[in-house]
């Protein structure tokens, strides 16, 4: 089974459960707070996580990814946690401008 380690998180891991559902649902599932202003739509970019490891094991850029990349609101380490599913380990870590204030980072 497939596993999200987030590494400003205390290297918290998340189990990939159901390799059909977005990154997001495992860590909704995990229960880790994170930012998704747009409810997991790609609709924004609030989601953002930074790939450190592992990018070969997330699915392609979909279309809001890539209408994001294109308009330079999205950097290549970069994803959408609502829009991805994972095929096996990745470490990643929450960009700074997607932490919330209630969260303790590492």
């Amino acid at each position: 089974m497939p596993t999200l380690i987030i590494r400003n998180l205390f290297n918290k891991p998340i189990e990939i459960t159901h390799p059909a559902k977005s990154a997001l649902y495992h860590i909704q599932l995990a229960t880790v707070d994170w930012m998704h202003a747009c409810g997991g739509k790609g609709r924004c970019t609030t989601c953002r996580i930074r790939v450190v490891e592992g990018m070969q094991n997330i699915s392609h850029l979909s279309a809001a990814e890539q209408k994001y990349r294109n308009q330079g609101r999205l950097k290549l380490t970069e994803r959408l946690t609502c829009q991805i599913t994972l095929t096996g380990n990745v470490v990643a870590e929450v960009p700074e401008a997607c932490k919330l204030p209630h969260i303790t980072y590492s």
